[in-house]
């Protein structure tokens, strides 16, 4: 991979982590477009510079809560966290092998389809009947932090997208769209956190990092400044709109993937 290769990747990454429109999903398409196969431990590791970004922005919040959860003993918000991180992280981690292996989850054919789907689903999600409103993320049940939990495992497919996955079920589970956008994205921080940390014990893992220095460094570089462009942009369109425009754009991608794949 060349480092030019390495920057588009991470400029991919970083607009398109946050929009719920799946980054791995499109960093996959053009990883086939550059190097004619995907190559999931350079899609990995350019978390890094996604999750930056995210703790770069959200740093008041973060610190908003860790005070609230010490000095007030206010520990639902962080409760309803970890009861949504449970299911993605038990399921990702103890199914990373097969999902880095089968070639079902690097196929362009696996991303138009999950791309089709949730864009439908995110174009008629407000007529879906809904869980009667709630304020924020503190104010759910530890069940509806579960449904938004087991909606997050359905990212482990190319295609699907972390925020779209989260943003849709905290959105049926009573949230407002900013602030389900909020929940999805502070519970990401750990499960982001917690793939880091599973590359960095893998030996051959770390060797891959060593061997590609440059193209990750550059990768991740792109992606914290994008990925901090994206996200404050869509906190900011998701307070006077819904996630439809989103949805007729995967379905568009979706639908060109196909056409492209089938003629091409």
């Amino acid at each position: 991979m060349t480092i030019f290769e390495a920057i588009i990747l991470g400029i991919i990454q970083g607009l398109t982590e946050f929009i719920p429109i799946s980054s791995s999903g499109h960093v996959l398409l053009a990883q086939n477009v550059f190097l004619g196969a995907s190559d999931h431990l350079f899609l990995e590791y350019i978390n890094i510079g996604t999750v930056a970004a995210l703790i770069i922005y959200f740093w008041p919040r973060l610190w908003q809560i860790v005070v609230s959860a010490f000095t007030k003993s206010d520990w639902r918000l962080v409760r309803n966290l970890v009861v949504s991180a449970i299911p993605a992280g038990v399921i990702g981690l103890t199914f990373a092998g097969a999902i880095e292996t089968n070639r079902f989850f690097g196929s362009p054919w696996t991303v138009a389809a999950t791309l089709l789907i949730f864009g439908v689903v995110m174009v008629v999600l407000e007529k879906i009947p809904r869980l009667p409103q709630v304020a924020d993320g503190s104010s759910m049940g530890s069940g509806r932090a579960a449904i938004i939990g087991f909606a997050q495992v359905l990212a482990l497919v190319p295609g699907t997208s972390r925020s779209a996955s989260t943003i849709v079920a905290g959105r049926l589970s009573g949230l407002s769209p900013a602030v389900a956008a909020e929940y999805s994205f502070l519970l990401s921080i750990p499960i982001m956190l917690g793939l880091i940390a599973k590359l960095l014990v893998k030996s051959g893992d770390r060797a891959y990092l060593f061997d590609h220095l440059p193209a990750v460094f550059w990768g991740n570089l792109m992606a914290l400044v994008f990925g901090l462009l994206s996200v404050k942009f869509l906190m900011g369109y998701l307070k006077n709109h819904s996630l439809q425009a989103f949805g007729w754009y995967r379905i568009g991608l979706a639908v060109l993937v196909a056409l492209t794949l089938t003629l091409g």
